[in-house]
């Protein structure tokens, strides 16, 4: 770094303009491919620029290999053409960005490239690349400085420039659905719409706690209550709980909700989607996922939460009392203490049930103590009509058959807040008084724009498709 400001300084008492406002390019480096035989036999100038990521010389000639979003090129600088200018590359260093004009011929290797008859420093770089021949590996160092990783890793940008096509997809595939995008409040003063511990914040005008949301259920919902009859909404949700693999506190959904529609209508929906992301995204129909391969065509597999449980167990856990729930949690290794019962019937169904669902597969019927937002299933009191699309043994998805009767609504709530080690604190009044307004039937889905990701793309861990996760502060030392 004291190299380079050494060189920073000897430009500027040059009078070169180290940091430019801006370079009018006539074309990036796949437009010059793409265009090449016109390029080369009409001796079209072409003005171009990009970040200088290696540099060879060679007396009076020398290369250099530029990078812009999309690729390389290379360059080829000759003293002959440049004159006193060419002397002025002796300040220039990998991670600089230029800007060049010449013409494009290819070498005797084959190689495209830029002769340069002129070039300009467009912005001084003041630290090397990190590890410019091999790619950046250093986990933590990709993960904290995402603009590292970017630079020396372009299959990590092809992750991210994929993630954003497969969120542009779902929109336009909703939108031909007629659905309608909206938006509903980060900041709220009572949170819900799931079980999780939310982030608290103060709103100073409104001198009151505030939260930030954990899910966009129930002001979507308020939504259908109003006379809109399909909605969603691609939002970023915030749940103050521990960081692993599979989770990250602040994270994308889809929500949306469809009147007149219950959980069925809704798999259906879903199934369409999956297929026509896979279908857009892919050359074949097929995912692989952590070294496992499935078929991702429709109908999507359909398994019973309850029966599945019982095929592991041998006994119909909503049968039996909670010290056999307690034993078959001991047994399986489930440390469930500090769980109330249907969180240990919950971590059961993970432990032994979950993570065996490799294809696509909607498991249903949830247990009604877990589900407080479900309407209740028709054929069986206890039980929930809602599903969760399972892919890989990874949760992807959770929908119902919305409840939409007020009375029931409230006493489900009353339970939650009796009952659950986490979740809402204080019942949403202006909630339960939209509900009295009525609500028609309803089916609504989140989807895990995150964990849909990692499948889709066949990346381990969800830090992978955000561009910036969450990470513990450095320490002093550097830790």
């Amino acid at each position: 770094m004291e190299e380079r400001l050494k060189k920073l300084q000897k430009l500027k008492e040059l009078g070169i303009n180290p940091y430019h406002h801006r370079f009018d390019r006539s074309h990036n480096f796949k437009e010059i491919r793409a265009g090449f035989d016109t390029l080369s036999q009409t001796e079209k100038k072409v003005s171009t620029c990009g970040r200088i990521i290696t540099v060879r010389g060679h007396g009076k000639t020398l290369f250099a290999t530029l990078s812009d979003e999309f690729e390389r090129m290379q360059l080829y600088f000759r003293k002959d053409r440049l004159a006193d200018k060419f002397d002025l590359f002796q300040y220039f260093d990998s991670g600089d960005f230029i800007g060049v004009e010449g013409t494009v011929f290819r070498t005797k290797t084959g190689e495209i490239t830029v002769l340069v008859d002129d070039y300009v420093l467009l912005s001084k770089a003041l630290r090397p690349l990190p590890e410019k021949w091999h790619g950046l590996k250093d986990v933590e160092i990709r993960y904290r400085q995402r603009y590292l990783d970017l630079i020396a890793n372009t299959d990590v940008r092809e992750t991210f420039k994929k993630r954003t096509q497969i969120i542009s997809l779902m929109r336009n595939f909703l939108d031909k659905h007629d659905f309608m995008e909206v938006e509903t409040p980060v900041l709220q003063s009572i949170y819900g719409g799931a079980a999780a511990n939310p982030f608290k914040t103060y709103y100073s005008a409104l001198e009151q706690d505030m939260f930030l949301r954990i899910a966009d259920e129930l002001y979507l919902k308020r939504l259908i209550v109003g006379g809109f009859e399909k909605v969603y909404e691609v939002c970023r949700d915030f749940r103050n709980e521990g960081v692993d693999r599979m989770h990250n506190p602040e994270f994308t959904m889809l929500e949306l909700y469809q009147a007149y529609a219950d959980y069925n209508d809704i798999m259906e929906l879903v199934e369409q989607l999956i297929e026509f992301l896979v279908g857009e995204t892919r050359s074949e129909m097929k995912l692989n996922f952590l070294d496992k391969e499935s078929e991702f065509r429709r109908p999507f597999r359909r398994v019973k939460y309850i029966e599945s449980l019982k095929e592991k167990l041998g006994l119909d856990v909503l049968n039996v009392e909670e010290s056999e729930i307690d034993k078959q949690c001991e047994r399986h290794g489930i440390d469930h203490k500090k769980l109330f019962i249907g969180s240990k019937i919950d971590k059961l169904f993970s432990e032994l049930v979950q993570r065996e669902l490799i294809e696509p597969t909607f498991v249903i019927d949830y247990p009604k103590i877990i589900s407080p937002l479900a309407k209740t299933h028709r054929n069986d009191e206890r039980l929930v009509e809602r599903f969760e699309l399972i892919m890989f043994g990874v949760e992807i998805a959770n929908a119902f058959s919305e409840l939409n009767d007020p009375a029931e609504q409230r006493k489900r709530f009353e339970n939650q807040i009796a009952h659950r080690e986490e979740g809402i604190r204080k019942i949403d009044e202006d909630f339960i008084q939209a509900l009295e307004y009525g609500m028609p039937p309803t089916g609504g889905i989140g989807i895990g724009i995150d964990r849909l990701c990692m499948v889709l793309l066949n990346q381990p861990s969800i830090r992978d498709v955000i561009l910036f996760p969450q990470l513990r502060n450095e320490t002093t030392d550097g830790t």
